[in-house]
Order: structure tokens, then C-alpha cells, then sequence
């Protein structure tokens, strides 16, 4: 049903038409409006067979999603920022004991210093957890992906991080085609946990596991994760094939025909980006904009066959290995090696929008035309304020670096 109404609840909804039979909930900014949500549908009697806990902490929200899911519970929580890392040591027996959990992470920058404004750092932390990923480009996107994650970790066995922009997306109100308890209820089938404890049948999950057996274990988990990039672009069209629309898959492009110069990133940067692709197309630049849905598993094969044609990439990201630079360029240079045969593309990074500061279109068309024109750097960080930076570095030790 097409509503006027905020991400948050959107994305509480869409949960509840999957009929979560726990939902572990600590609330932390910015994804306190959809626990709060759903606590108030499960208190109305809107959202029934559900267990609604409130727990102390983020570990403890990651640490009951466990034990519902190993005991054959459909499992949900939603985490931000600090939260998700206070429950990393529960994120990863998680997936290590192979549990179908979906999680909302509402990306919000890492302190210190404090900041409770949006950037990836915090899910980007995450990235070799073993869970899977996969961004949000709009609040429509984001509910739809919610219906799509519990699908896809079911059938896998694997958990689910659904990221999306922290206020960005998560406090904006906009049109969203909120999924519908009858759609929903045809496309996701009832829970049935490839394995659960069972006093009847008595098992061990996540026991010790030595030298002799552990790199196998992790093999499996490996291959698991390559095994979603078949059941991701699936499950989508399937879903598009219920709800008529399209959303989720590894990636999605935007222009790509001809285009010279395409523009890499993640989230709901990319609504800006198509308007100033759509602008630099007017102006008669042949830019394109390849948006990565699927960030774990990486894309590699989609990635490399969306950039073929071009000449130059700029991957935009909204997040930062410090003494390194991009995260996502190091797996989009992995996927370029061979794309264009007589050739190499040309890649560049660029950092922006890090702790919240907007992204403008005028900034990104800046940045457009300085990679059209060969003058960006391979490392950029957009809108710098060099005064500050300089004046800083002056003051620590004298402008000496």
C-alpha cells in the first residue's frame, strides 16, 4: 500500500508482515523508531506470535537473537554505530553457527568523537563477519530488502545485515509501497531451520572446534557466501515478480550505455548521483552511476562486467580505512583486474559524507569534471577543509608533516 510515511516505520512494518517471532530490542539512534514500532504493534495485538524482549544491551539484542533463532525461532534486531560494536563477539557466532538472524544496522559514524550522523563505518567494520550485506539506495528499497532478507537467509542459513542511512533514510518521510501482509505472505515461507536444538534430538551448535576441522568450517562459511550471489539476484526477481517492482539484487545500474566515466557507491547517495548523472548527461558528459546493493558477497563478475565500457571509475564512499583510504575501491580494483582487454580502467576514491556532512550535487558534479579532466588524485577527501586540517597539523607539531 503506497504511503506517505518515515523510513523507520516503513522498515517495522515490512518486518512485521514477515511474522518475526522474536524481536530483541535496545534502542540506539538512529534505529530507535522501528523497535519502537514494532513494540508498539506486538503491545496492540497488530503483530501476533511474537516475543518482544527488552534487553540491557546491544550484546544481550544479538545474544537472544541467537538462542530464538538456534531454537528454530524466525529472529530479528536492529542496531546502529556503538551498538553494533558492543555485540561484534555475538555478530560473529552468529554467522559461525550458520543462524538465519536478520538485523537492521541504521548506519551512523563510529566515535570517537562522538557523532550520532550518518556514515558506513559502522556496518564497513563488519565486513568480514561472515554476515551478509546489503545497502539501501531509498526508503522503498530498505522495506523491500527486509522482505528479501528473510528469504535469502533462510534458505542459506546465513544472517542478514540490512543497511541503511541512518536519518538519511531511516527519519525521512517519503511515498513508500509498504509491503502488504498478503504479498509478503506469498513470497516468504514459513521458517524451517536447517538445524535447531531440540531436546528430542540433542545437538551441539558453535561447540569447540580445533586445528583439525577449523579451516574446513570456514571454507563452508565461504562457500555459503558465494553461493548468495546466486540466491540474491534471484530472490529479487522473484520478489519483483510478487510485488511488481524491482528491488535489491548485487547491483544496480544507472546509465551505464556508453558512459566513459562511471561513479561507484553505496546507500542513498545514490539518489543524488542519478540527478547529477542526469545533469552531466544534459551537459554532454558520458557518465554513468553503478550503485553496489550487495556489498558481502562482493559482486565481483556484476562489477566487472557493469565496467567494461569504461574508461575511469570514481568510487564514492562513505567510509575510511585509516592509513589505507577507500574500503570499497580495494574490492572494485580486485574486480576490474582483466575488464577492459588493451587497457586498464582508471580508478580513483573519493571519501565524502563522512560523520553526516551532506553531499551535495554541486560537490559531486566538481568531482565528475575533475575526473573527466584527469586532475583528481587517487585518494580525495570531498569538501576537505584544508584551513582546519593545516591549522591542526601546525599546531601538533609545527607543520612539520
Amino acid at each position: 500500500m503506497l504511503q506517505q510515511v518515515e523510513g523507520s516505520k516503513a522498515v517495522a512494518v515490512a518486518v512485521a508482515a514477515c511474522r518475526p517471532q522474536v524481536v530483541c530490542a535496545y534502542p540506539i539512534s538512529p534505529q530507535t523508531h522501528i523497535v519502537e514500532e514494532l513494540s508498539r504493534m506486538v503491545k496492540a495485538g497488530e503483530l501476533t506470535g511474537c516475543e518482544y524482549v527488552n534487553v540491557e544491551s546491544e550484546f544481550a539484542a544479538m545474544s537472544g537473537a541467537i538462542g530464538a533463532s538456534a531454537v528454530g525461532a524466525r529472529s530479528y534486531t536492529a542496531t546502529a554505530s556503538q551498538g553494533l560494536l558492543y555485540m561484534v563477539e555475538a555478530v560473529y557466532n552468529a554467522s559461525g553457527m550458520e543462524l538465519p538472524i536478520v538485523m537492521t544496522v541504521a548506519n551512523r559514524a563510529i566515535g570517537a568523537p562522538i557523532n550520532i550522523w550518518n556514515d558506513h563505518g559502522d556496518a564497513m567494520s563488519q565486513r568480514d563477519s561472515g554476515w551478509l550485506q546489503l545497502y539501501a539506495t531509498s526508503n522503498q528499497e530498505a522495506a523491500d530488502l527486509h522482505v528479501q532478507a528473510f528469504r535469502i537467509a533462510e534458505e542459506l542459513s546465513v544472517p542478514v545485515m540490512v543497511c541503511m542511512d541512518g536519518f538519511v533514510l531511516t527519519h525521512a518521510t517519503e511515498q513508500v509501497d509498504v509491503p502488504e501482509q498478503a504479498q509478503v505472505d506469498a513470497f516468504l515461507p514459513s521458517f524451517v531451520p536447517q538445524q535447531v536444538l531440540d531436546p528430542d534430538n540433542p545437538v551441539s551448535i558453535g561447540a569447540m572446534v580445533g586445528p583439525e576441522a577449523f579451516t574446513e568450517v570456514r571454507y563452508l562459511a565461504h562457500r555459503r557466501q558465494l553461493d548468495a550471489l546466486e540466491t540474491i539476484p534471484r530472490v529479487a526477481a522473484e520478489f519483483a515478480a510478487v510485488f511488481g517492482r524491482d528491488s535489491g539484487g548485487l547491483v544496480r545500474p544507472y546509465r551505464l550505455d556508453g558512459a566513459e566515466t562511471v561513479v561507484i557507491a553505496l546507500g542513498s547517495v545514490f539518489g543524488t548521483l542519478q540527478d547529477v548523472v542526469d545533469l552531466e548527461r544534459d551537459a554532454g558528459v558520458s557518465v554513468g552511476l553503478l550503485g553496489i546493493t550487495s556489498f558481502r558477497p562482493f559482486p565481483y563478475d556484476a562489477v566487472r562486467e557493469a565496467l567494461a565500457g569504461a574508461q575511469r571509475v570514481v568510487v564514492l564512499e562513505r567510509a575510511l580505512a585509516l592509513g589505507v583510504g577507500g574500503i570499497v575501491a580495494s574490492d572494485v580494483r580486485s574486480a576490474l583486474v582483466g575488464a577492459r582487454p588493451g587497457g586498464e580502467i582508471d580508478q580513483r576514491t573519493v571519501i565524502a559524507g563522512l560523520g553526516g556532512r551532506p553531499i551535495t550535487v554541486s560537490s559531486l558534479r566538481a568531482m565528475v569534471t575533475s575526473a573527466v579532466a584527469g586532475e583528481l588524485e587517487q585518494l580525495t577527501f570531498l569538501d576537505l577543509d584544508t584551513a582546519v586540517v593545516d591549522r591542526e597539523l601546525a599546531r601538533v607539531d609545527g607543520g612539520a608533516r
